[in-house]
């Protein structure tokens, strides 16, 4: 087993339609001007005007759907660095019902782990790019709080989920202990993200964030990155959104093709019926130049700033073309 990515294939064509992941985005050349012009301090003092797993011990339980980015996408970092398991919590499209939480609740004995934290995606990145109901949000807080639990909402895309709904994302995160928000997927930064909570809990966040990291210096660099796309792109993701219903609307039409229908940039897909497998599917378009990810047995595909209305076109041409061939 080898971890390291693979080095390029200098034989591929180079990609021109990048729907792999809105982790693929390159910053603007106006964002580029705002970095490039951004006051810098040292990050590490507090000295930076750009920039100005705490709820769990080891042995600590927490809570989380069964396709949860920490369950599925983290090496098992919550086991190897935070000494404390997950429990999976069974449901479709990446989302719990509260009543499932409610029976997952166990007594604090000495024989269980002691449950410390509740955690949802924001939007549900397996589940489809999902949006959880406000209505479930709340009701997930106050079993949570009724039981003791700390509530952590891991809102990489949690911005997709607000323009999508018309909701603030101070209202979206309303009532959780912790939230954290993505600077480098849709919204179009290089780097950058995050985290909100109570006075105490970021202090503690400080501490942590020293072991195991330290500092970033003149983050003020990457921070005007994040505050250009706060200003410029937010509202722009609600096209990324518009080119995922296309994309899903074409791939449909194509007889064999099963969509999963997406609420925001993400489109799942199964070519299976067409007589095609994900993983060959993904491997002809690579070789004409789109990029998409392979997951289980679906292909995704991203919607981001850098994918046009032109680009989703072409792609779902392509995967007929495809289609025809197999």
């Amino acid at each position: 087993m080898h971890y390291t990515p693979p080095p390029r294939d200098p034989k591929a064509p180079p990609v021109r339609i990048n729907l792999l992941s809105d982790t693929q985005t390159r910053p603007t050349a106006a964002m580029r001007e705002a970095m490039a012009r951004a006051e810098v301090g040292d990050e590490q003092i507090g000295d930076d005007p750009s920039v100005n797993l705490l709820c769990c011990r080891p042995g600590d339980e927490i809570l989380a759907q069964e396709t949860a980015h920490i369950i599925a996408r983290e090496g098992g970092a919550h086991a190897a660095l935070g000494g404390f398991q997950i429990t999976p919590l069974r449901g479709a499209d990446g989302q719990f019902s509260p009543d499932t939480l409610r029976k997952a609740l166990h007594p604090r004995t000495r024989y269980q782990p002691p449950q410390a934290l509740v955690s949802v995606e924001q939007t549900a990145n397996i589940g489809g790019g999902t949006i959880w109901k406000k209505a479930a949000l709340d009701e997930v807080v106050q079993i949570a709080d009724a039981a003791g639990l700390a509530t952590h909402m891991d809102g990489a895309r949690l911005l997709n989920a607000c323009v999508a709904t018309a909701i603030a994302a101070r209202d979206m995160a309303a009532g959780w202990d912790s939230a954290w928000i993505d600077f480098s997927k849709g919204l179009g930064a290089p780097i950058g993200g995050v985290i909100a909570g109570t006075r105490e809990f970021i202090d503690q966040v400080w501490r942590w964030k020293q072991r195991l990291g330290g500092s970033m210096r003149q983050a003020g660099i990457c921070a005007a990155a994040c505050t250009f796309a706060l200003d410029h792109h937010i509202d722009r993701l609600a096209e990324d959104h518009a080119n995922a219903r296309a994309l899903a609307r074409g791939l449909s039409q194509i007889n064999g093709i099963e969509v999963q229908e997406p609420e925001t940039n993400l489109v799942f897909f199964k070519p299976d019926g067409a007589g095609i497998t994900g993983e060959k599917m993904v491997a002809a378009l690579r070789e004409r130049g789109v990029l998409l990810a392979v997951m289980d047995d679906r292909i995704r595909a991203c919607t981001h700033l850098d994918v046009t209305a032109g680009m989703v076109e072409e792609t779902v041409a392509l995967v007929r073309e495809i289609v025809r061939g197999a």
